[in-house]
């Protein structure tokens, strides 16, 4: 027997006011929609509100009804808010450069089926990830990059974004610094992971340096891209204890653990509509 599906997920964020919850549960409830579940955030400071409602539809066309009807009550509350089918997978772009743990780690997670997004292509300034990408079936697309090229080399990935039609770009120990102009065209859909040490130890061989200073702790973290480098609203971190019986290599292969770990996480949350933009910090409904 064939099973459809028609539940949906709404999100919206608004300056915070009375009745919102209300509001959003009458809307859906006039239109014999049922809520599955729900969850809401009022930031006090900021003054704004975040909701996610995960909900089932008589049909697909009453949510296009439904759309049309809710568009009206944003109008009125001043609403940032979107309306996506619960079962679509995200479609994403990974870039990668020499490094592998975490590509080789969001592909496993996507193949078994723990990760629901859908993995269009992977681009790297460097060939050496192409036998592991191929291998999973995936579209492999190795674009150089120097100094001179770099302009040349963005307009590519900006073209490759656009013709797979990505909602997601996961920046999977990708070593290179994206312009700001690339930046602003992918706000709020680009991931990065980097090392926690930022901005104590900040360039070339992060766990050399903090084998270095004796470090007790080391850890990860996922963020959205921004303009201003590695300070985009953050979405996940984790640590682990070290000690001075460990060296740098130990130290690497920790931390490694640790980004793949982050780095899932934070893209299986956007993947299903779980992390709302909140200035520079992020609301995540888990």
């Amino acid at each position: 027997m064939t099973i459809l599906h028609h539940d949906f997920i709404l999100t919206l964020s608004c300056p915070d006011a009375q009745g919102i919850v209300f509001r959003v549960s009458e809307c859906l409830f006039q239109r014999s929609c049922n809520i599955l579940d729900s969850a809401q955030f009022g930031d006090d400071e900021a003054g704004r509100f975040f909701m996610r409602v995960h909900f089932d539809a008589p049909t697909t066309e009453d949510v296009e009804s439904l759309s049309g009807a809710f568009s009206s009550l944003a109008h009125t509350f001043d609403m940032q808010w979107q309306i996506t089918r619960a079962q679509r997978k995200c479609r994403v772009l990974l870039l990668v450069s020499r490094l592998g743990h975490c590509l080789n780690d969001l592909l496993y997670r996507t193949t078994n089926g723990q990760l629901p997004v859908h993995i269009a292509a992977v681009a790297s300034n460097h060939p050496d990830l192409r036998h592991l990408v191929e291998h999973h079936g995936v579209p492999f697309h190795f674009l150089p990059v120097d100094a001179a090229s770099r302009p040349s080399q963005e307009a590519q990935l900006r073209e490759l974004s656009q013709t797979l039609e990505v909602d997601l770009i996961v920046l999977a120990r990708y070593m290179q610094v994206i312009s700001p102009e690339l930046c602003v065209d992918w706000a709020g859909r680009a991931i990065n992971i980097h090392h926690s040490f930022l901005p104590s130890f900040k360039g070339a061989k992060p766990y050399d340096q903090a084998f270095a200073r004796g470090v007790k702790i080391i850890g990860a973290t996922s963020h959205y891209i921004t303009t201003e480098l590695d300070e985009g609203p953050i979405i996940e971190q984790d640590v682990e204890r070290v000690d001075h019986t460990l060296d740098a290599q130990a130290l690497s292969r920790i931390g490694g653990d640790i980004e793949s770990r982050v780095l899932a996480r934070a893209v299986r949350w956007h993947a299903e509509r779980r992390i709302l933009i909140n200035g520079h910090k992020t609301v995540i409904f888990r």
